[in-house]
């Protein structure tokens, strides 16, 4: 059985490309981005999950015809160039394609962001025979396909808040939405022109999300 080798597939057309050498490693990465928010009374800023982040899958690819006896002395670049073409806007798509990065369990949708050349060895005459090429993917999500695959519910918050000592428009969006920055949506629903100035047992209308803000047509979330 031979040894399985990493693929480069571009999902509308269904081209293949395997690289020579698999790389020795591969790294991915992901990150999350939470918001603090300053809350008085608290003893420290209450974190708020703002948004995730996409995934990233680097790698570095060898390319070389020095020292494959089966293979002729010719340019490297040429199967380099078949990668770094996968960055060019495709004329059906009028953007770059989305592949798809398959290497026995790994499998990953994604769009080619980098790809970093780096030429470490020469034929007499100047052609580059040994390379080295750092890539980098990033996830590819459609609106579509995530809405399918992760369900995401709007809670049904209280619709009439009491406002008491001490409390702040932006207090009263964690405790109602779970996320101090979404205190807009309860400004624009109760007309409320300056949020700092709340007072005493005043009735706060708590809209649903997400809002639509009827003047300019903006969805909050």
């Amino acid at each position: 059985m031979g040894l399985t080798k990493l693929q480069i597939t571009v999902e509308h057309t269904g081209q293949r490309l395997s690289v020579l050498f698999n790389p020795e490693e591969y790294a991915l990465n992901q990150d999350t981005t939470y918001a603090s928010q300053a809350i008085p009374g608290l003893s420290g800023p209450l974190l708020q999950f703002v948004h995730g982040n996409m995934r990233t899958l680097e790698a570095e690819l060898f390319f070389d015809s020095f020292d494959s006896p089966s293979l002729p002395k010719r340019d490297v670049r040429e199967d380099m160039n078949r990668l770094v073409k996968l960055m060019a806007i495709d004329s059906e798509l009028h953007a770059p394609p989305v592949l798809r990065v398959s290497w026995a369990s790994l499998q990953f949708r994604c769009v080619l962001a980098r790809a970093a050349q780096r030429f470490v060895m020469f034929a007499e005459d100047g052609t580059p025979v040994r390379a080295r090429m750092n890539v980098t993917f990033n996830e590819f999500l459609d609106a579509d396909r995530e809405s399918k695959e992760v369900n995401r519910q709007t809670a049904d918050f209280t619709k009439v808040h009491v406002v008491t000592e001490g409390e702040t428009i932006t207090a009263i969006a964690t405790q109602e939405y779970g996320n101090a920055q979404v205190w807009r949506p309860i400004a624009i629903a109760n007309g409320i022109d300056q949020p700092r100035l709340l007072t005493v047992g005043q009735k706060l209308q708590i809209p649903s999300l997400p809002f639509i803000d009827p003047g300019s047509g903006e969805v909050m979330r």
